[in-house]
């Protein structure tokens, strides 16, 4: 019976838990985990540990937090550990140094089909963009980001109904079960590496910041409302009503026969929020106005004039 492979996991947040849940249930032989320095949160800013560390903390598995991945003291440690192979899933990028170090090589899972949306914001860009399926892949992690050969890919259909939030939570699950099998291929020495082909048209997935979520009224309905799915339940999509900035988290195309400039609104007082977009309405259904807790629009409206 062979030695199974000793396998270092890198990851931080809740979307990597399930991943290394996954490989210890599935009786992977994990070594270690690498995760970021525990970060002050929340009001009383208390030092907090990020997800992949305290399902580590409860499994007994040593951790290790550099704040620099060139630092010699934690290049030294990692290689005390004489890894044959390690997984990441969303970590942050690895210098050479790191990722080239086992014998078995590293691979990353990424939320898309690669080569479509490489980097940092995959599932939102694919659900602003209007896609109909994305998905989860396993590559090699080489010098450039998110170009190395693919080990295997899963698909999944992207819904009407969907936003970020949902969509994740479906990926976060399939993607733990594509690292499993990725593992296990490795282990077995039988796996596929397929080198990624350019397509003439190629969707990128940069961070998005505050600045990036304000709605543009002068889009499409559809459009727009596509981009709040794909903010929504965070960073979430913004706009300002009276002055006041205000997340939406939940709207709707609607016919209403009403002309008027991109940008205004109309209201009952009591049941709808329309939107004039540059092409048709948007009904606001779920809204969080400054200060103010986040509602469902009948209840915002009974307790905000507009």
């Amino acid at each position: 019976m062979s030695t199974p492979l000793r396998i270092i996991f890198m990851g931080t947040p809740e979307f990597a838990v399930p991943s290394l849940q996954s490989l210890v249930e599935s009786n992977s032989n994990v070594v270690a985990v690498i995760t970021v320095p525990d970060k002050p949160a929340g009001r009383g800013q208390k030092q907090t540990a990020s997800p992949v560390k305290l399902y580590a903390e409860a499994r007994g598995i040593p951790v290790l937090q550099p704040e620099k991945l060139k630092n010699p003291e934690f290049l030294e440690a990692l290689r005390s550990y004489k890894a044959d192979l390690q997984v990441v899933v969303a970590f942050r990028m690895l210098p050479e140094v790191v990722w080239s170090m086992p014998p078995k090589g590293t691979f990353n899972l990424h939320s898309s089909l690669l080569p479509q949306y490489r980097g940092a914001a995959p599932i939102n860009w694919a659900i602003i963009n209007g896609e109909k399926e994305t998905g989860v892949t396993t590559f090699f992690i080489e010098q450039d980001i998110d170009t190395g050969k693919i080990i295997y890919q899963d698909r999944e259909p992207i819904y009407p109904q969907d936003d970020a939030g949902s969509l994740y939570e479906r990926l976060m699950e399939k993607g733990a079960k594509l690292v499993v099998r990725t593992v296990q291929a490795i282990a077995a020495g039988n796996y596929p590496q397929e080198p990624q082909e350019e397509p003439a048209e190629i969707r990128s997935a940069p961070k998005i910041f505050r600045e990036t979520c304000e709605i543009d009224w002068h889009k499409p309905a559809e459009e727009i409302h596509n981009f709040i799915r794909g903010l929504s339940p965070y960073p979430a999509a913004w706009t300002t009503i009276n002055g006041l900035s205000c997340k939406i988290f939940k709207s709707n195309v609607v016919d209403f026969p009403e002309s008027d400039m991109p940008g205004q609104f109309r209201t009952d007082g009591k049941s709808y929020l329309y939107f004039r977009t540059g092409n048709g309405w948007l009904s606001i259904e779920v809204l969080q106005l400054e200060g103010k807790k986040r509602m469902e629009i009948g209840d915002f409206l009974r307790g905000n004039r507009l």
